[in-house]
């Protein structure tokens, strides 16, 4: 597979289009049509409604805020399958060719620093960095369990963090600099991100 391209730049989208977002149904129709992979939508679907309950609980963020919080988690990884090599480029040039507000758009941007070479600047920007890496090694560890998510811990999630043979694939370092650039503790995270998106399918 060829390795991802940083996007070489940071600005993305025309803020004459601020405002402009799909609704709910053009934005599952727009991932059923570009993602075929059923966990991979999961994935994206499980981002979504952690960054909305997030935007809408802690941030206190209006409906209509919060539905940009949940487009950006949705759509984040809508190039993975289709096309590896130009993940998060294609994606990007999508949405701005469909004149998407640019804030949605520089945040998925921002889900990958050190892939796509777009620091996260907004709140937004910072939690999807934040939650992408660490919803899919949570549920990677619900689906061993034999109640999935139901009785999961906080402090069982951390060992699995420490384990480096546990989900691997999920870079510990991305998870360590997410948590950086914010003020809430990694515990206090997990404990979100279980009770939000165990209920997500």
């Amino acid at each position: 597979m060829a390795a991802i391209q940083p996007l070489n730049k940071t600005s993305f989208g025309n803020a004459e289009h601020t405002g402009n977002v799909l609704s709910e149904q053009e934005a599952l129709s727009f991932l059923n049509e570009w993602v075929e992979n059923e966990r991979l939508r999961l994935h994206m679907k499980q981002v979504a409604a952690v960054m909305k309950s997030w935007a809408i609980e802690k941030e206190n963020l209006p409906e209509e805020e919060a539905h940009k919080w949940w487009l950006a988690g949705l759509l984040h990884d809508a190039d993975w399958e289709k096309f590896p090599a130009g993940h998060c480029r294609v994606v990007i040039e999508e949405l701005e060719r469909r004149n998407i507000d640019p804030t949605i758009i520089r945040c998925i941007a921002s889900h990958g620093p050190r892939y796509f070479g777009v620091e996260p600047e907004s709140v937004m920007d910072k939690m999807i960095y934040v939650f992408d890496e660490l919803s899919g090694f949570i549920h990677a560890a619900a689906l061993i369990r034999p109640n999935g998510y139901e009785g999961m811990d906080v402090k069982s999630i951390q060992k699995k963090l420490k384990t480096p043979s546990f989900a691997a694939q999920v870079s510990r370092d991305d998870i360590n600099d997410a948590i950086r650039r914010i003020s809430t503790p990694l515990e206090e995270i997990i404990a979100f991100i279980i009770n939000k998106q165990k209920s997500v399918h």
